[in-house]
């Protein structure tokens, strides 16, 4: 299907015990990616967390997606990066779905 028809914007505020993270993206094929967590360790495991901005960084421009992802709260570095890419999943699913109120797709332009 085309992009006619879908919401385009989405977002989600996502609770994990003690950390809270906000993430809203819009699917305008203009892309840019706001990253504001505070990630305090170089290691999640075996993960070095500076792939966590660039796995963001990279879904954004490879999608031309306006991505914003903020941690509201949090002190454990496994909650905050498990809380923002489960916003980024709640609210990306949002964007996505297909609304029958929606004809053509949401720009003034005409166009994603």
């Amino acid at each position: 299907r085309d992009k006619a028809g879908i919401r385009r914007f989405g977002s989600f505020l996502l609770p994990m015990d003690e950390s809270l993270v906000l993430c809203a993206l819009d699917l305008s094929g203009r892309p840019f990616l706001v990253y504001d967590l505070d990630l305090t360790v170089e290691r999640l495991g075996t993960m070095d967390t500076e792939l966590v901005k660039e796995f963001f960084y990279a879904v954004s421009y490879g999608c031309g997606m306006n991505l914003h992802i903020k941690q509201i709260h949090g002190a454990n570095n496994h909650h905050i990066v498990e809380a923002a890419f489960k916003a980024f999943a709640k609210a990306l699913d949002e964007a996505t779905k297909y609304d029958e109120r929606i004809q053509g797709v949401l720009s003034t332009k005409g166009a994603l």
